[in-house]
């Protein structure tokens, strides 16, 4: 991601725990909240600014509170506009998927021994919320904890300071996975390693975290001395189903609605099932990044039909299953620089979709 997926110093220490964060890392909130502002800010005759709003990412609630009244002039008290979103967001968060790779790394690191904690701005009553409508991940998590459950929330470092506390590990010795560059600041403050895992570009982030990922797919426990991952076929990994629908159209896919679109999370070469409103059910390729420069932000999904000349296909309705991942990118690639190396994933894909693991259709 932008040059910074090299970790500035793996080893470094044994990791001999991990502490995840929740929104917008393990749980795909900010999808289904996202357009929760914006509506309340309509209502007032505000517009919304995505990118300023971007930054506000893991805040502690109160400060994120000020801060947008602050921003667009809200004829409100902080307490009166906590007391007015809460209610949307809380109706919205059943509705939150894990993000990609979340439960096959917490699951992995159960099967091992390893100890992971949960550690979260958001009030612990609202954390045990989000995560209840998850079968199994209040059991496995060591300690859970809430931002009102210590003296500061993050850039603060108490949060992650208490949950190695309470795990018995030295911070030392712990590994942070964080979405937001308020989080791995707060990671860097208690002296712990950490992994970056953005959902928009990871410019700001380069100079504080140790590994810049894409996705949790991307993950390599390995090089923090933890036991790999042992779940790869081949050159592909099966992955929990995720689903688009929108336009295919000049080679490209435009998700319909940002309701039915892919996580932010997700990038890279993926594989699954495309059908078409007019021409059925294929095997498809589809590579998920920059379209045509490196130092674009802005995600272009580029799916490859395989299994049939495809030349006439065009402008029609597609849906989307994703099922298995091949590979993420490399800082510099494109999806234009894949046209001409493109086959071999094909060849990789077409293969693994005849496999039953994989034969998960729309």
């Amino acid at each position: 991601m932008e040059g910074c997926c090299e970790p500035l110093c793996y080893g470094a220490a044994h990791v001999q725990a991990v502490i995840f964060d929740l929104d917008g890392t393990l749980l795909d909130t900010e999808k289904v909240t996202r357009s929760v502002l914006k509506e309340l800010l309509e209502k007032y005759g505000k517009v919304i600014d995505r990118e300023n709003e971007d930054k506000k990412l893991g805040m502690p609630q109160l400060e994120g509170a000020i801060a947008v009244i602050k921003d667009y002039d809200l004829p409100l008290s902080p307490q009166q506009f906590i007391g007015e979103i809460s209610p949307i967001y809380r109706e919205r968060w059943p509705k939150a998927k894990p993000l990609p790779g979340a439960n096959r790394l917490m699951k992995h690191l159960q099967k091992y021994g390893v100890p992971f904690a949960l550690a979260s701005n958001s009030k612990r009553a609202n954390v045990d919320f989000k995560i209840s409508y998850h079968q199994g991940w209040k059991e496995q998590f060591i300690v859970i904890l809430g931002g009102d459950q210590v003296k500061s929330g993050k850039p603060s470092p108490d949060l992650f300071l208490e949950a190695a506390k309470r795990m018995g590990v030295d911070a030392a010795h712990c590994l942070v996975i964080e979405d937001s560059l308020v989080g791995v600041r707060a990671a860097n403050a208690a002296g712990m390693k950490v992994v970056a895992v953005p959902s928009q570009s990871a410019a700001d982030y380069t100079s504080f975290a140790d590994s810049v990922l894409h996705s949790l797919l991307e993950f390599q426990p390995e090089l923090w001395d933890l036991p790999p991952f042992k779940d790869w076929v081949d050159s592909a990994l099966p992955i929990e189903p995720i689903y688009a629908s929108g336009l295919f159209s000049n080679g490209f896919f435009s998700e319909a609605e940002e309701a039915d679109g892919f996580p932010d999370q997700v990038w890279g070469l993926y594989f699954g099932w495309a059908k078409l409103s007019m021409n059925g059910i294929f095997k498809v390729l589809v590579g998920i990044g920059r379209g045509h420069s490196a130092c674009t932000a802005k995600r272009k999904i580029k799916p490859w039909i395989i299994d049939d000349n495809n030349h006439h296909i065009a402008d029609q309705h597609m849906q989307l299953s994703l099922v298995g991942f091949i590979r993420g990118f490399n800082h510099t690639e494109t999806l234009m620089d894949l046209e001409v190396v493109v086959e071999e994933e094909k060849a990789i894909a077409s293969a693994s979709l005849d496999l039953p693991m994989f034969l998960h259709h729309i």
